[in-house]
């Protein structure tokens, strides 16, 4: 009892150097956001913001009422958009599947050549917005739909491998061993062991990345990649509030759908 006794004076939750350690690490923490709010606000004009809950206010009472008559011409714009999306994802897909393969350990040729590469792929497409690949595009192959869906593509990519390459090493080594042990190929390997393994997953990953892509794809127009941003920016250019708010309302309304049928897709597929 005595020895029990003892042990529970002694004990703390922090030794000093721990509670130490903490503070340091608060101080170093609260030194840090103090350093960042004066870089961020140096050149903030504050009258500006100080004024901003009247100008928001103002905006808003000019995009009320919505303009419905406004509502038609934007069915094609939406429609492009969509497919903008699909196609995209479509495109992503195909050029993600090979990279994923060849950047998992289990199934890459080369870990020491090929596995790089195909990882600074992913990394590379997962490091770029789909706004700023819109922007390059549109300097390359000029604008219009094509470099929205091209734009759509190569974000995909990096999504898409990425997941998918993770779902390929986590299969199950056992299953891959008794195909092999039959003496197959190793496209059948692949074919009969890995595959049926990572279908759920991959269906699940496209699903989700074309629920995403719906999204992206709304504002690719605002760099003239096509879709239903031109005409928020063309709406937004001309001051034209009560178009913006049904042009919003309809992208609400579309993200809205998307994630309920990808919600619906995920839950029987998986």
């Amino acid at each position: 009892m005595t020895e029990i006794a003892h042990y529970s004076q002694i004990w703390s939750y922090r030794t000093s150097g721990g509670r130490f350690f903490l503070w340091g690490a608060w101080l170093a923490l609260v030194a840090l956001f103090v350093f960042c709010w004066q870089i961020m606000t140096q050149d903030t004009i504050w009258f500006f913001v100080a004024d901003a809950p009247r100008q928001a206010a103002d905006i808003g009472s000019r995009m009320m009422p919505p303009r419905w008559s406004y509502l038609p011409e934007l069915m094609q714009p939406l429609w492009d958009t969509l497919n903008i999306a699909t196609l995209g994802t479509l495109g992503g897909v195909i050029m993600a599947v090979p990279v994923a393969f060849l950047a998992a350990r289990n199934t890459t040729p080369s870990v020491t050549f090929l596995r790089p590469i195909a990882l600074f792929i992913i990394v590379a497409s997962r490091s770029i917005n789909s706004l700023i690949w819109a922007l390059l595009l549109v300097a390359i192959i000029g604008p219009g739909l094509l470099a929205g869906i091209v734009a759509i593509a190569l974000r995909s990519i990096g999504f898409i491998g990425k997941l998918l390459y993770e779902a390929i090493e986590e299969t199950d080594a056992r299953q891959i061993e008794a195909v092999a042990a039959t003496g197959a190929s190793g496209a059948q390997v692949l074919n009969y062991g890995i595959v049926p393994q990572i279908m759920p997953t991959f269906w699940g990953i496209t699903v989700f990345r074309w629920d995403i892509n719906i999204r992206e794809s709304t504002i690719l127009g605002l760099v003239g990649a096509g879709g239903i941003g031109l005409k928020l920016q063309a709406s937004l250019n001309t001051l034209a509030w009560s178009q913006v708010t049904v042009i919003l309302l309809l992208i609400l309304a579309t993200v809205v759908l998307s994630e309920w049928v990808s919600a619906r897709m995920r839950h029987a597929i998986i």
